[in-house]
């Protein structure tokens, strides 16, 4: 008997609900590479969130946060993904700009929950002259492979501190390995942008001997060719902590939010899962926050107010709402005044 088919067997026999057994569903999350942030959250809802919903999870790898709005919308059985803030913006702003085919792909999307800040580590030769992000305006730059965040937070924020697109001879699209390799070896890729929550797992595996071969630009946010990119992002602090064989010390970087999002549905069994996946989630939270990847540390339990164009999704927005308020301390009762107790109306 395949795994997959106990987990199923063990999740149906566990949601019986008025002597029914809830059916368990078999869907898909799209996140990143698999070396990334974005697949080890995914990893973490499947297995800390997903069985006590009655789904058994599957976590694919992907080429990025562009590509996943477009495997959440028509790819079979994705039914949650991993998406970058600003790759989510970009679709609503040229919906906004009269975009018909960016229309179709996102308007029928809705958010579940914000989660955190995506670091975007900048990678450069440990000899080079380079040191802050500014510096890179003639470099060769790897931002990562079509369709992925990365790739957009490369090239939007190369437009906006240097006031015109990254030169052709410029660029490239390599997968992150492929172009480290290039970055040290050949030397036809001199900055590599690997856009992941820290620890991220292709960073943090790499060994001590690094050193000697790359380091981290910073991120100067009081340069003025940073001004224009914080009115869309914002700075984050890299710990050393979180790269032990390659920093000595904290620094700033960019970063962008990231969000767990899905479809608007509305057939009964597929919303009935999506609820319970919303209420595990709620529920699951503080293992999610003990054993998951780091960056469940930094991740609220809240819907904030989204900004013109974004949707929460309504049947998880109210579990999750009915969750945090069960949560809630209970408030102290109001002390009685005198004229109360005398009256009767307080004890």
């Amino acid at each position: 008997m395949t795994r997959k088919l106990i987990r199923t067997l063990v999740a149906a026999a566990l949601c019986l609900h008025g002597g029914a057994a809830v059916a368990a569903a078999d869907y898909k999350i799209v996140t990143a590479n698999e070396k990334g942030t974005y697949f080890a959250i995914g990893a973490d809802l499947a297995k800390f969130v997903a069985p006590d919903a009655t789904i058994n999870l599957e976590v694919l790898p992907t080429a990025g946060s562009a590509a996943n709005i477009k495997h959440l919308r028509y790819d079979l059985g994705v039914k949650f993904a991993i998406v970058q803030a600003d790759v989510y913006q970009a679709f609503i702003d040229r919906a906004a700009q009269g975009s018909k085919d960016a229309s179709i792909i996102i308007r029928p999307l809705r958010v579940i929950l914000p989660l955190y800040n995506t670091e975007i580590h900048y990678i450069v030769r440990a000899d080079s002259s380079m040191n802050y992000l500014h510096d890179i305006k003639d470099a060769k730059i790897n931002g990562g492979e079509l369709g992925s965040g990365a790739a957009l937070i490369t090239h939007t924020l190369y437009r906006m501190m240097f006031k015109g697109p990254i030169p052709e001879a410029q660029d490239s699209f390599l997968p992150n390995q492929e172009a480290l390799v290039k970055l040290i070896g050949d030397k036809s890729v001199d900055v590599v942008v690997v856009a992941a929550g820290q620890p991220a797992p292709l960073i943090v595996n790499m060994k001590p001997e690094a050193q000697k071969f790359i380091k981290l630009l910073k991120f100067d946010p009081n340069h003025p060719s940073s001004k224009l990119p914080l009115t869309v992002y914002s700075y984050s602090t890299v710990l050393a902590s979180s790269y032990p064989n390659l920093l000595k010390e904290d620094f700033t970087t960019v970063s962008v939010g990231a969000f767990l999002v899905t479809y608007d549905y509305n057939l009964q069994f597929t919303v009935g899962h999506l609820i319970r996946f919303a209420r595990s989630l709620c529920q699951n939270f503080p293992v999610l926050q003990a054993q998951g990847h780091p960056k469940w540390k930094e991740v609220h339990l809240s819907l904030p107010a989204l900004g013109p164009g974004w949707i929460y999704y309504p049947p998880t927005t109210r579990e999750i709402r009915a969750c945090i308020a069960a949560k809630a301390p209970a408030k102290p009762a109001r002390k009685c005044s005198a004229e109360e107790r005398i009256l009767g109306f307080c004890s």
